[in-house]
């Protein structure tokens, strides 16, 4: 049985956040599972087709699932300062902060079962101080201190239709991932992958594949040399670690549908050779999950879209979708 409900992070008030989680509710509240949102009401009933009727403040978490069924339950922080849909603000990144360091901090307590986060712009929080590189990175700093047995992220992983990818490196510039790739981190990503594809998943025996970095994964050396003295050195780690790992694999031959079949999840080096195969597959389903962490949190795979924000156009399907596989792994973890 999973704990409590989900905790849905509110994102950037600015951007499609408040539209898209109106219209998951409005998808989900008949039949679950059941969440509430972190975040500011009134940004919430100022979303296009909501009312304030439909927007329902609680007082803890535990009050969602006799709401949920009539109006979408909201642990109400205001924001601090107005914000206009389209127009993101320094001024609400104390807010959006909070609202992730509230979720987060029930999850850890065991009052809900996972999170969710709506999208958040990383351009208005660095102006307000924030040091992370995303979400992501975040959540790890938030959860260090928690005891978690295995493998420790956090490690992002992408998932839609049949192919789950996760990342080495993340939110770098391109010509910095060489410099920050090693056998260790290789290996550590390879581990957490395996892992969640057990505990999270359901998938008794993992097998990973591993990308290369260069064209042709280097072309024996002469192509580059990262395959040769890091990636191949740490997929041989893996498998006298007990893992099912392959590669490297050339990134551009790792993807069709028959290459597919043969991993559950591919270890991918940087964040566009792994999200460029997720978005081609399913657009608009995808999801974000962050793994080797004490506590589930999952996120639509995609941003703030500010240039549709407020105009009724977002929809909604990868929030859906990340609310689900919420709920699903945070059962699989309280099995």
């Amino acid at each position: 049985m999973t704990r409590g409900p989900l905790a849905l992070t509110l994102g950037d008030p600015a951007g499609v956040g408040p539209e898209i989680v109106v219209k998951a509710w409005r998808a989900l509240r008949e039949t679950g599972p059941a969440f509430f949102v972190v975040g500011d009401a009134q940004a919430l009933a100022s979303a296009p087709t909501a009312t304030a009727a439909m927007v329902r403040a609680i007082g803890s978490p535990y009050d969602t699932n006799a709401a949920f069924g009539e109006a979408l339950p909201v642990l109400d922080l205001p924001l601090r300062a107005p914000v206009v849909a389209g127009r993101p603000s320094s001024a609400a990144a104390p807010s959006i902060v909070q609202w992730i360091e509230t979720a987060v901090g029930l999850a850890l307590s065991g009052s809900v079962s996972g999170v969710v986060t709506a999208p958040i712009a990383k351009g208005p929080l660095y102006d307000a101080g924030f040091k992370f590189p995303g979400h992501t990175e975040f959540l790890g700093e938030l959860t260090a201190a928690a005891s978690y047995d295995g493998a420790r992220g956090p490690i992002m992983m992408l998932a839609a239709a049949d192919l789950k990818v996760t990342l080495v490196t993340v939110h770098d510039p391109l010509a910095s991932v060489s410099g920050k790739l090693s056998i260790a981190g290789v290996v550590n990503a390879g581990l957490v992958t395996a892992q969640a594809l057990r505990r999270d998943f359901g998938v008794a025996k993992p097998r990973i594949a591993v990308s290369g970095l260069n064209p042709h994964a280097g072309e024996g050396g002469a192509i580059g040399r990262e395959e040769i003295e890091i990636v191949g050195p740490a997929v041989r780690a893996l498998v006298d670690l007990g893992v099912d790992a392959k590669g490297p694999y050339p990134a551009d031959t790792l993807f069709p549908a028959e290459m597919r079949a043969t991993y559950d999840a591919a270890v991918c080096l940087y964040h566009d050779q792994a999200l460029i195969p997720v978005k081609m597959l399913d657009f608009w389903g995808g999801v974000n999950v962050t793994l080797g962490l004490p506590i589930v949190r999952t996120s639509p795979d995609h941003g703030t879209a500010f240039d549709i924000a407020g105009r009724g156009l977002a929809r909604p399907d990868s929030l859906i979708a990340a609310i689900r596989m919420a709920a699903e792994i945070a059962k699989r973890r309280g099995a």
